[in-house]
């Protein structure tokens, strides 16, 4: 018996191929961002720490993302990064009753600094 693409065996073959062939073409930077928006969409639940010299000094923890700032106007990205996650107080690695949610911010420039906001 003959080996035959069935229809709709055929269209997936061909759209596997076409995607494929797409992310090919594509340069190391786009598709670096097909990757982000990938990641972005399904979340990294990640953690964010914070060192002053080798002391840890912040942590966040379940953060979903990080994302590079745009700006309202010119829609060119800013020097910094901003997520949400929760501020782990006692810096146990654990979300605790009590430990909020917060936005937080991280510089880009060489003075290094994080903005949160406050859980209290």
């Amino acid at each position: 018996m003959k080996n035959v693409l069935r229809p709709k065996g055929l269209a997936l073959f061909l759209s596997t191929g076409a995607l494929l062939l797409l992310l090919v073409a594509c340069t190391q930077e786009q598709q670096n961002k097909i990757s982000r928006d990938i990641q972005n969409w399904t979340g990294t639940n990640g953690v964010l720490e914070v060192y002053a010299g080798d002391k840890l000094v912040r942590r966040f923890l379940k953060i979903d993302k990080l994302s590079t700032a745009l700006g309202t106007d010119d829609n060119k990205p800013r020097p910094y990064r901003f997520g949400y996650g929760v501020l782990d107080e006692n810096l146990n690695m654990q979300a605790d009753p009590g430990e909020k949610k917060v936005y937080f911010e991280i510089s880009d420039y060489a003075t290094n600094y994080v903005f949160f906001e406050s859980p209290n």
